[in-house]
């Protein structure tokens, strides 16, 4: 059941590591190792200097079964541990990150959700002092790209592989959080999710809606709501996934302790029927339309929802303390920053409303790397965060030192914070003739 909390004393700036290990056939593509993590010992160093007291920190299933780095994945996070409390910089440790598990598992495996508990316990007890956990990020965003567009492991397409996928991480993240709280009593869950909406034609007006109920899968399962009358039930009827199923993997739920909204420029949505607006990349559909599906932002002319409206509607639907866990836009540097600002400004005006919004955070601290293909084809497209790693040593980054104003001060003045990002300008539009006639899903 949610809860009312108290208004923290101010908005936090925390930190992370882009740190996605995902599948695609028989290969794992590991930001970490693509981004050099593991070569360097002063990462966290690095961050701490920025005055951020909060980090989310992988310890991911697959890395670790792998013996990834050097074969002494556990001695080499033994050191970062103490690193970082050495540091005074708590962890929110996450245990699978866009994954699916070790080789001779995933998602749609049965015995996932307690293989990843045994993991999980195995964590609780090496580092006990660790209070917060995420034990899977993004469970419904996961599901979608791995079972139902294909683009990672296992690579399928099919609505019931979708709604399993997606039921054997929630069904994980209960019996991790049991098996944690059996060493931990106390600890806290941090979930994780994609944040945007759907907008659309009015044709199309039943799928945004279907879409926009479907955005809040994962923490309604978590704080129990998935019953049998949940709009999305019928759904997951159609596509043959029994009530037994779902009520075996949700159960009671497990109610977060603090609701993770990760938010991109390109969460938000736009479809519309008119395939001839747009390039045939975009196509696809359902069983009674076909429909281009785009990015909000390059659509819509009177503009999107954005993260100040996505936040409330959050706060309002489960009153539970929130942070945005993933803040992040591979752009120029004076793009970051400005994409820092809205969001960090977006939280404050949240706060001043009354919700409980703790932090913001600066994801993909050491860059990104190949998102322009959903890291399904590694082509060497880096996106520097706070720092830069194409040289001989991380080089921070004018976005680093915005971050380290926002973590003391709370604020930042900037000649480059003037103006507009491009997102709020017209020249974000590359389909200019839709936003005329569109409604909002």
């Amino acid at each position: 059941m949610a809860t009312t909390s108290r208004l923290s004393a101010k908005l936090e700036l925390w930190a992370g590591l882009e740190c996605t290990l995902n599948r695609v056939g028989d290969a794992y593509h590991d930001q970490l190792a693509l981004t050099g993590h593991y070569a360097r010992s002063g990462d966290y160093d690095a961050i701490a200097a920025l005055d951020i007291r909060t980090v989310r920190f992988p310890v991911l299933w697959e890395r670790m079964e792998a013996g990834v780095p050097d074969g002494r994945a556990w001695e080499w996070t033994d050191e970062r541990v103490a690193r970082l409390e050495e540091l005074g910089v708590e962890p929110i440790v996450g245990l699978v990150h866009h994954g699916s598990g070790p080789r001779d598992t995933s998602l749609l495996d049965a015995a996932f959700p307690d293989r990843l508990a045994a993991f999980a316990r195995r964590v609780a007890e090496r580092w006990p002092g660790v209070r917060r956990f995420t034990p899977v990020n993004e469970p419904l965003t996961t599901a979608r790209f791995s079972a139902l567009y294909g683009a990672w492991y296992p690579h399928l397409r099919d609505d019931a592989a979708m709604v399993r996928a997606f039921l054997t991480q929630i069904r994980a993240t209960r019996l991790a959080m049991r098996a944690i709280r059996e060493i931990t009593p106390g600890a806290e869950l941090v979930q994780t999710e994609d944040l945007g909406c759907t907008h659309s034609t009015p044709t199309l007006r039943y799928q945004a809606e279907f879409e926009n109920e479907r955005r809040w899968l994962t923490f309604d399962a978590l704080f129990g709501r998935f019953d049998r009358g949940h709009p999305m039930r019928d759904y997951a009827r159609w596509a043959g996934v029994s009530d037994d199923e779902i009520d075996r993997a949700v159960d009671e739920g497990c109610p977060p302790a603090l609701l993770g909204v990760n938010h991109y420029v390109t969460s938000e949505r736009w479809i519309d029927e008119r395939l001839d607006l747009y390039p045939p990349h975009t196509h696809g559909g359902n069983q009674r339309h076909r429909y281009a599906d785009v990015e909000a932002v390059r659509a819509v002319a009177s503009g999107v929802a954005g993260p100040r409206r996505l936040l409330m509607e959050a706060w309002e639907r489960y009153r539970t303390p929130l942070a945005v866990t993933e803040c992040h836009i591979g752009c120029t540097c004076e793009e970051q920053m400005r994409w820092l600002r809205d969001m960090w400004s977006a939280a404050e005006a949240c706060r001043a409303a009354g919700a409980d919004v703790r932090a913001v955070t600066a994801w993909a601290a050491f860059g990104a790397q190949d998102w322009s293909s959903l890291v399904t084809q590694l082509r060497g497209d880096f996106e520097p965060g706070l720092f830069d790693i194409r040289g001989p040593a991380p080089k921070a980054t004018p976005l680093a030192r915005m971050a380290h104003a926002l973590a003391t001060e709370g604020s930042y003045d900037h000649p480059l914070l003037a103006g507009r990002g491009w997102w709020q300008s017209r020249e974000r539009l590359h389909y200019a003739t839709v936003g005329t006639e569109t409604e909002e899903g």
